[in-house]
């Protein structure tokens, strides 16, 4: 099921997408809303189909879903892999990482929740290094890590 909508997904076509998504599905992907406007929390299937459809590719056009690891089990699945796509804005090819986490019931997809490198992927988009203060940085000391 969820390989199916992963397709299905990645085509931005509503009427293939539909049919996975519940009418009250609860909808999440962490990330910086600011830059990455496909983030955030959208409720119910017009949100999430509007969300998929025109905001997704209005930051990212993506060129390869690569998928590293699919586990499900009963209700639920969880997958990792790695986006490649492209920012419209300015041609840049951007690249990260992203876990998926997905229930469903009959048949749809109830809840869901990615967690994307949004450190990494906003750094690509902006094209340089965020700049960070200066922090304590953390080291592994006898397989423990401390500040």
């Amino acid at each position: 099921m969820s390989r199916i909508f992963r397709q299905a997904r990645l085509t931005r076509d509503p009427r293939l997408i539909e049919p996975f998504i519940d009418d009250n599905v609860d909808w999440l992907v962490t990330g910086p809303v600011e830059l990455l406007h496909f983030c955030g929390q959208r409720r119910g299937k017009a949100e999430v189909l509007d969300c998929i459809t025109r905001l997704e590719p209005s930051a990212l056009n993506v060129l390869k879903a690569e998928l590293t690891a699919l586990l499900v089990d009963r209700d639920r699945a969880a997958s990792f892999g790695r986006m490649v796509a492209v920012q419209p804005a300015t041609g840049r090819t951007i690249t990260y990482h992203q876990a998926q986490f997905m229930r469903f019931r009959g048949g749809n997809i109830i809840e869901y929740r990615a967690i994307i490198d949004s450190f990494d992927a906003a750094e690509q988009m902006m094209g340089h290094p965020i700049a960070l203060p200066d922090m304590p940085r953390a080291m592994d000391i006898g397989g423990r890590i401390v500040l």
